[in-house]
This record gives C-alpha cells, sequence and structure tokens, in this order.
C-alpha cells in the first residue's frame, strides 16, 4: 500500500479508534500504522473467541462454552451440521434416566435399561445417572426420536453386539463409547412397546444405519469391532458422523450397501470433525453410489487407504489433513475398486485444500460437475491448518456437571 491509498483522513479516523496506535506529535508511516491496527484487531478476535468458546469447530462452538449444559441439555440438537443437520433425536421430549447397566431380556426390558428407553414410541433424550459399562445381549434396536447422551458419565457399550439403527428416523448418539461389538444371534428382539420380531444375526457393527434418515453420530470414541464401526446401508440418507475419534480397526465405515443395490443412489452423508487414529487400515470411509462429503477431518492412520468407492459415487474432499504412513506403498489417500480404469477415471472424486503431508497424495478423478459436487457439499470447510484443533477433542468428552465440557 502506497501513502496514495491511505490518507491522513484515514489515519486521524484511526487516531481516534485506536490512540495508543498514531502518535500526536506525528503522522506514523502509514505501512507501520495498517500492521498495528490489524494486530490489535487479531488480537481481539483472539479473545472474543476464547470468551465464545471459538474453537473453529461450529458443533462444539454452538454448545460447549455453557457451563449450564446439564439444565439445557437439549440445545445439543439445534447444533447439528451436515446432512444430518434436521436430526431431532428426542427434542422436546421427556428426559429418561438409565439407572440400571443391564440388559437381561432383549423381549421383555427392564424399565431404568438403555434397551427400555431407546424402543419407546414418544421423543426421549437419554441420559446416564453414573458411569457404566453396557454389554448388551443382542443388538440394541432403536425407536425413532431419541437421543442418547452420555456427557456427564463415562459410558461404555462392549463385549457385546451394539447399535442398530433400522427404519427409523431423527436419532442422535452422542459422547457413548462404542467397542468390541460383536455379532448378535438369530433371535426375538423387541423394537416398540407394541412389537418384538425375529433378527437375523447382526454383523458386528459399531452403529449399523439401515434405511433410516436424519441421523447424527458425534462425539463418540469407537474401536475394535468386528465389522464396521459405523456402516451406512440400504437406502439411508441425510447422516452426519462428526467428532468422533477411531482407532483399531480394520474396515471402520461402510457408506452404501453394495455395488448392485442401486436404492443407494441418493445417499448423502457428511463426515466430518473426526480423528482417524492409530491401528486403522482401510474404509474412512468406502463409499458407492452416493454423495459423500469429507471435511476437516484428521488422518493420522491408515495401513491400505483412507477413502475408497465403487459403483461411481461423489466423494468431495476437503480441508482434510492426510499423514501418510511411512511405508512408500500406501502414501496413495484414494482406492477406486471393483471397477476398470476406464470406469473410475470418469468418478467425480475431488480433493480441495486438502493437506498433504509425508508424501500423501489424492487421486482426482471425473469431470467434477458442478452440480454434482453442489449435492456432495452440506458446510463450508474451514482451512486445514485448522483441523488440529477443530479435531483436538473428538471422541466422547468428559463433561463435568457444573463446569464448561
Amino acid at each position: 500500500m502506497d501513502f496514495s491509498t491511505f490518507s491522513i483522513f484515514h489515519i486521524f479516523i484511526l487516531s481516534l479508534l485506536f490512540p495508543s496506535l498514531v502518535s500526536s506529535s506525528a503522522v506514523r508511516d502509514p505501512e507501520s500504522v495498517v500492521a498495528e491496527v490489524h494486530k490489535s484487531i487479531n488480537a481481539s478476535r483472539r479473545h472474543l473467541g476464547y470468551l465464545s468458546c471459538g474453537t473453529g469447530n461450529p458443533i462444539d462452538d454452538c454448545w460447549r462454552c455453557d457451563p449450564n449444559w446439564e439444565s439445557n441439555r437439549q440445545k445439543l440438537a439445534d447444533c447439528g451440521i451436515g446432512f444430518g443437520k434436521d436430526a431431532m433425536g428426542g427434542k422436546n421430549g421427556r428426559i429418561y434416566v438409565v439407572t440400571d447397566a443391564g440388559d437381561d431380556d432383549p423381549v421383555n426390558p427392564k424399565p431404568g435399561t438403555l434397551r427400555h428407553a431407546v424402543i419407546q414410541d414418544e421423543p426421549l433424550w437419554i441420559i446416564f445417572k453414573r458411569d457404566m459399562v453396557i454389554t448388551l445381549k443382542e443388538e440394541l434396536v432403536m425407536n425413532s426420536y431419541k437421543t442418547i447422551d452420555g456427557r456427564g458419565a463415562s459410558v461404555h457399550i462392549s463385549g457385546g453386539p451394539c447399535i442398530t439403527i433400522h427404519y427409523v428416523s431423527n436419532i442422535i448418539i452422542h459422547g457413548i463409547n462404542i467397542h468390541d461389538c460383536k455379532p448378535g444371534g438369530s433371535t426375538t428382539i423387541r423394537n416398540s412397546p407394541e412389537h418384538a420380531g425375529h433378527w437375523t444375526p447382526s454383523d458386528g457393527d459399531g452403529v449399523s444405519i439401515f434405511n433410516s434418515k436424519n441421523i447424527w453420530v458425534d462425539h463418540c470414541t469407537l474401536s475394535n469391532c468386528k465389522d464396521g464401526l459405523i456402516d451406512v446401508i440400504h437406502g439411508s440418507t441425510a447422516v452426519t458422523i462428526s467428532n468422533n475419534y477411531m482407532t483399531h480397526h480394520d474396515k471402520v465405515m461402510l457408506l452404501g450397501h453394495s455395488d448392485e443395490y442401486t436404492q443407494d443412489k441418493d445417499m448423502q452423508v457428511t463426515v466430518a470433525f473426526n480423528h482417524f487414529g492409530e491401528g486403522l487400515v482401510q474404509r474412512m470411509p468406502r463409499c458407492r453410489h452416493g454423495y459423500f462429503h469429507v471435511v476437516n477431518n484428521d488422518y493420522t492412520h491408515w495401513e491400505m487407504y483412507a477413502i475408497g468407492g465403487s459403483a461411481n459415487p461423489t466423494i468431495n474432499s476437503q480441508g482434510n489433513r492426510f499423514l501418510a504412513p511411512d511405508d512408500g506403498s500406501k502414501k496413495e489417500v484414494t482406492k477406486h475398486e471393483d471397477a476398470p480404469e476406464s470406469d473410475w477415471r470418469n468418478w467425480n472424486w475431488r480433493s480441495e485444500g486438502d493437506l498433504m503431508l509425508n508424501g500423501a497424495f489424492f487421486r482426482q478423478t471425473g469431470g467434477g460437475a458442478s452440480s454434482t459436487y453442489a449435492r456432495a457439499s452440506s458446510l463450508s470447510a474451514r482451512p486445514s491448518s485448522l483441523v488440529g484443533p477443530i479435531t483436538a477433542t473428538a471422541g466422547a468428552l468428559s463433561c463435568k456437571i457444573g463446569s464448561h465440557c
């Protein structure tokens, strides 16, 4: 900037706004004035950000800075982002307190258990009286309009079958540790007060989302399940998977049932602000047919690949941080599967603003029609340089009642 573009009048105005920056005895060099003004403004923004819990993570900044979060738990339902942002969970329903970690009877669950809570027909916001480890006898089949909210307790679902979201809508799962999940048996399970039916064996997923919509899985810690950590299949859509910490698992996340299941062609899933950590092998995620926004995640480990897919999915990767393994043969982030190169060269996969470290590279393909990527865009990506602080507290939080979470 030269002096002609920064007039005496502007310096006079700055002297009124920032008197310490402009000397009363002489007109200072305009460049130094501007530099100090920007420094002052940025310092103010940092201070305001601190006061408002400004981590740059829009979900967390919506609710975490409130020391009274415990008395306003349902505020969380207003903080969703991405394709699953309309998931209401149990908003406006009553609070249901889980007091019993048992799961003795999947057909006639005992009041006070998690299973009894999730099968009710009414909207419920489900919380936990104390720390507990819940080992389910069979998969936990959810009814619509439920929130499982683990804040304020250390809640683990592990050692048995885990969570199934099947032909329902408006589910929020927040703040749960889900690990060491096992397949369930061919058995009878109740899924509402009025109905119990026969269920075929489950795969051993951490969270299985089957033909469901308006689903949000946030701030969970997941690891070491028999099949996937989170699978979204059979026509499910309007799903957000955010702020989760995933470790020690092979096939992490499947989005789309099979190449032949074309009902998944309208699937829209947001994968945002997650930390894909140590001991992960592949599928972060693996996509089929639909539209997938992978945004501001931190990838610190993969043994085969990070993002893959088949059956011509649209993948929009924005503002992620990819740290490649030291193995020179595993530097590629992407894997185009189950098709000849003549086909996958036309799949719309793009990397925009991603940070590639230790030799990582993303193989972009397709013509990139704007209308196609519009269907795979669900929020504004932050710069990849901010991924560290955005994902620093991914996973289940240690929230203490009476203080900021």
